[in-house]
């Protein structure tokens, strides 16, 4: 069997000097001096706010890896303006401009460098890039819609040296450039940091809070490769996988570009999260009409889980099957369905993906926990503790004990190695959920701690999703609600498939007095993930949302869903009980009181200790919370 050649999906950035051998030959000292100070001043930089990799220099430019389509686009918008400045005062036949070309492909690593046709493509962009200007392709253009405000004008199909067909592109010109309002990093800047509220504890806090920390545990980063170790030569001792193409089960001739899409979106998506243990497209799309044998690719690709399924629509409607097989024995670990309305096609496409991506999360993380189980701990890797750690976490409901022993994982995992991020990031959710429902001996030091180990995730990885999601709950104890709202956006433009990110951005709206949109949100999160694990905890954020609006019986409703699933759960007792009452049903309310009061322990128990601990100044929300307090008082909570 040959060796496995080591691949990942990148993207990549090619910058050349325009007319640099003219000016070499004009000019070969000052050139060279010239050069330099660009790179060192005005790319290397740029590159390294938004988490850029230079690969080499190629002399007269700079080969670039980037994680992302977003970054690479934003750093090359940053880059051109620096150099746009830096030429300000030098005549034109003496200034150095560079042409920049980005593509969104698959490389292949040796050592330090990169190469391939996603190398080679981003080459034959830069050479259509105007000097000062950038030239993308239209794979790249799709992956920052809706993140950067860049109007690149579409170039149509071009035809390219050494390409075998016309690639469709898109361009953004020197002057087009020029007259851009201030370039964002990647992300916008956060709010500056405000002062840190006083020890108070919230009894809001520990009601949203809960939510959306749990719901972070579930998710948790896709588990199919530590987050910071280098891909290694073989990817079977991983939990790698492939993408088959999904077949099209429609008859007509030409029908398969939906198929062929949903294939191509996941491995994309896939990629992304697992950092490089996905098989390519172009090789996944060499097994398409054949009959695959799952051990076989699993010997020919190095994977361990296969993830196969079809397609089929009408004028109306698409049905999307999948299920994933465990390629070392052929076991089917699990199988779904996904509907979808045809209305919106690329909509309709990115909620099946999402949704595909959020169910594959679960089940790999299952089967990965499975398999370590049988493995006793002391010879587990630093990850594959991390990986048991947020297994414990995902089958943890809120009022549980079952966190703590998970808890106990991530701090052995540390202890072999202090940079693993799956682990430092569930420990920082770990003791923000002490501090959010009441188990914290001392606040301000748990929030410090949550604070310090979240921050040391993401300096080592500052495109974890997961990280993004619990730095937003820190600041959210910290009553830093913008920037909270910050900090979501930015796990959901790292993972779109990341849903909790939606019950981060519903609890902030809720606590700024805005409950219409927390709504919205809760319900984008039921639409991406209607059969999610812990789909109680976002009826509980739409009850909460609507309780605050003073919809009583809609309140009720979504409460009632969530104690259902979660009998053990304190605050939608609370929040239920004060629902009923404001509602007219005041045994229920009573009843519903009363099994909120045994599962607190008899904290938060009266009234005077629920006011006093709002967790919010907004006026809206104040009022707003003004009634589920007078609900409660109905229900029978005692004034003190």
């Amino acid at each position: 069997m040959p060796p496995t050649i080591d691949r990942r999906l990148a993207a990549i950035l090619v910058a050349d000097a325009a007319g640099y051998s003219r000016r070499m030959g004009e000019d070969e000292v000052g050139t060279l001096r010239a050069l330099g100070a660009h790179l060192d001043q005005a790319f290397k930089p740029e590159i390294a706010a938004h988490r850029g990799r230079i690969v080499k220099s190629t002399g007269d430019g700079l080969l670039v890896e980037f994680a992302s389509a977003v970054d690479a686009v934003a750093s090359a918008v940053a880059i051109q303006r620096a150099m746009a400045e830096r030429n300000a005062d030098i005549p034109a036949d003496r200034r150095i401009e560079f042409r920049i070309g980005i593509n969104i492909g698959d490389v292949i690593v040796e050592g330090g460098d990169i190469y391939g046709d996603g190398v080679n493509l981003a080459a034959r962009l830069e050479a259509l890039a105007e000097p000062g200007g950038i030239c993308i392709a239209a794979a790249v253009h799709e992956q920052f819609q809706g993140k950067l405000p860049y109007a690149f004008a579409d170039w149509g199909a071009r035809s390219v040296k050494n390409i075998a067909h016309p690639v469709h592109v898109y361009g953004l010109g020197a002057a087009s450039i020029a007259a851009l309002a201030e370039a964002p990093a990647g992300v916008p800047a956060p709010p500056s940091r405000g002062s840190i509220d006083g020890p108070r504890r919230l009894w809001w806090a520990a009601a949203l809070g809960s939510v959306v920390l749990a719901a972070l545990a579930f998710g948790a980063w896709l588990v199919l490769v530590p987050h910071r170790a280098p891909i290694s030569p073989s990817l079977a001792g991983r939990a790698s996988i492939v993408v088959l193409p999904f077949v099209a089960l429609n008859s007509e001739p030409g029908q398969d570009y939906i198929a062929d899409t949903l294939t191509e979106d996941l491995t994309t998506n896939l990629a992304r999260l697992a950092r490089g243990a996905v098989i390519a497209p172009s090789t996944a799309f060499t097994y398409k009409g054949k009959p695959v044998d799952v051990k076989q690719l699993r010997e020919e690709l190095g994977v361990r889980y296969v993830l196969e399924g079809s397609e089929q629509h009408d004028h109306d409607r698409l049905r999307v099957d999948a299920q994933l097989i465990d390629a070392t024995s052929g076991t089917n670990l699990w199988a779904d369905q996904f509907d979808a309305d045809r209305a919106d096609l690329p909509q309709m496409q990115d909620q099946i993906v999402t949704e595909l991506l959020r169910s594959l999360q679960f089940k790999v993380t299952d089967a990965e926990a499975a398999r370590l189980a049988q493995t006793p701990p002391a010879d587990l890797t630093a990850e594959e503790l991390a990986m048991r750690c947020n297994a414990g976490f995902i089958k943890s409901l809120p009022g549980s004990i079952g966190m703590e022993p998970a808890l106990d994982l991530c701090e052995r995992a540390l202890q072999i190695d202090p940079r693993n991020v799956r682990a430092l990031t569930l420990l920082a959710e770990g003791t923000i959920i002490r501090v959010n429902e009441f188990q914290s001996s001392n606040r301000e030091a748990d929030i410090r701690r949550a604070d310090e180990l979240v921050s040391r995730a993401l300096a080592v990885d500052r495109n974890a999703a997961s990280a993004h999601g619990t730095k937003a709950e820190v600041l959210m104890a910290e009553k830093r609600f913008d920037e909270a709202i910050f900090e979501a956006e930015q796990a959901l433009a790292l993972d779109p498939s990341f849903v909790s990110a939606y019950t981060t951005l519903s609890t902030a709206n809720v606590l700024l007095g805005r409950p219409d949109k927390a709504v919205a949100y809760a319900d984008t999160a039921m639409r991406l993930s209607p059969r999610d694990p812990q789909l109680y905890l976002f009826h509980f954020q739409k009850g909460l949302a609507l309780l605050l609006e003073g919809k009583n019986d809609e309140a009720v409703e979504w409460l009632s869903r969530a104690v259902a699933a979660a009998p053990e759960w304190p605050f939608p007792y609370a929040l239920l009980a004060a629902g009923l009452a404001e509602g007219g049903r005041k045994p229920e309310a009573e009843a519903a009181l009363k099994r909120y009061l045994s599962l607190n322990g008899g904290r938060n128990g009266t009234i005077a200790q629920w006011v006093a601990q709002e967790p919010s100044d907004n006026p809206d929300f104040r009022q707003a919370a003004g009634r589920i307090v007078d609900g409660l008082r109905e229900a029978g909570m005692p004034e003190r």
